[in-house]
């Protein structure tokens, strides 16, 4: 069996595509970045350096030729950009991979979206997949959104290839570029003062990098799911900001402290900084989502991946921050550290 991975040279891909190579699997591995692609080098994996939204039908064909399953974990995942970007990487792209995976009888298509799409400025608790706002916070979401809609098209008119689509909340752990680095850069430019609403007391969900590669490997196993279905994935332990960023930088003994600033000024000064950036072209370093999101309530149910899939962590929250304080310790340069 053939597994093609996308978005490999990124965290989540990076971690997926290692597991399978363990597993034993033969690993197509793909993505933008052809340095990164190089060092993935594991028996049984080959990289293929592709951009999805512009490669050639022909390339496509080539990438999906002799594959069984697809973990589509590639897209642009970001708080701030041009609209152009977040389409083309993150609707085209899964529009034209989905479409070549069915050409090519693939068995089993799981497709990473993101919880972020829940998002609307509200105190949300327990939220369940069947959930919109009234309108999507960024263009990230957004395309997410409508990256779901695509796969829901296709799988139900091509009932051969079953779709499973998975949404987990706040990755963390080994190749993270995303949650931790954009931490200790606010650090660093803040001299070591984290200005946090609410103190960074707001509940919210995180995932271990671990367990979304597991959730991956159920929702390519498992017999009774349904085409087109999506799945909340967490680490079921709500926790607030605070505790995780004790948890994790007291062990690594880098020093902080947390400033409570109001939310209302942190969002006005995330306005100002997205007005400076529209104008600037570079990205602000507070978004109104970014602030929001530290602000507000916000966890979701397992309980349908739980049913279905039969979804249970497989690392706990506090193995979690172990198990990446470990992996950090050993590349500390991947972080400036």
């Amino acid at each position: 069996m053939t597994i093609l991975v996308t978005g490999a040279t990124s965290g989540l891909g990076r971690n997926a595509a290692a597991f399978l190579a363990q597993q034993g699997s033969n690993v197509r591995a793909t993505g933008r970045n052809r340095a990164a692609g190089e060092s993935l080098q594991a028996p049984g994996m080959a990289f293929v350096p592709l951009d999805l939204a512009s490669a050639a039908n022909t390339e496509l064909d080539s990438l999906l030729h002799g594959v069984d399953t697809v973990w589509h974990c590639a897209a642009l995942s970001s708080p701030w950009g041009a609209w152009s970007d977040f389409h083309a990487a993150n609707v085209l792209a899964t529009t034209r991979l989905a479409q070549t995976a069915v050409t090519h009888g693939v068995r089993r298509f799981v497709h990473i979206s993101t919880p972020s799409l829940y998002f609307d400025f509200n105190h949300r608790l327990d939220i369940e997949e069947t959930f919109r706002p009234a309108r999507y916070v960024n263009h990230y979401a957004s395309t997410k959104a409508q990256a779901e809609d695509v796969i829901r098209e296709v799988a139900a008119t091509h009932p051969d290839t079953t779709f499973v689509m998975l949404r987990p909340r706040g990755i963390f752990g080994p190749h993270d570029r995303v949650l931790l680095p954009r931490i200790l850069r606010l650090l660093r430019e803040r001299s070591g003062q984290l200005p946090l609403p609410r103190a960074g007391t707001a509940r919210l969900d995180l995932t271990y990098v671990g367990n979304v590669v597991h959730a991956m490997h159920l929702a390519t196993t498992c017999a009774d799911v349904r085409s087109g279905e999506a799945f909340n994935i967490t680490n079921d332990e709500p926790t607030c900001l605070r505790d995780v960023l004790d948890a994790l930088l007291t062990r690594l003994g880098i020093a902080y402290r947390i400033k409570d600033v109001p939310y209302s000024v942190l969002d006005l000064a995330a306005r100002a900084m997205q007005h400076w950036a529209a104008l600037s072209g570079r990205e602000p370093l507070l978004t109104r989502y970014s602030v929001g999101a530290l602000n507000f309530d916000m966890t979701l149910s397992t309980r349908k991946a739980q049913t279905v899939l039969g979804y249970r962590p497989r690392w706990t929250l506090q193995q979690s921050i172990e198990e990446t304080v470990n992996w950090i310790r050993a590349h500390g340069d991947d972080y400036g550290l």
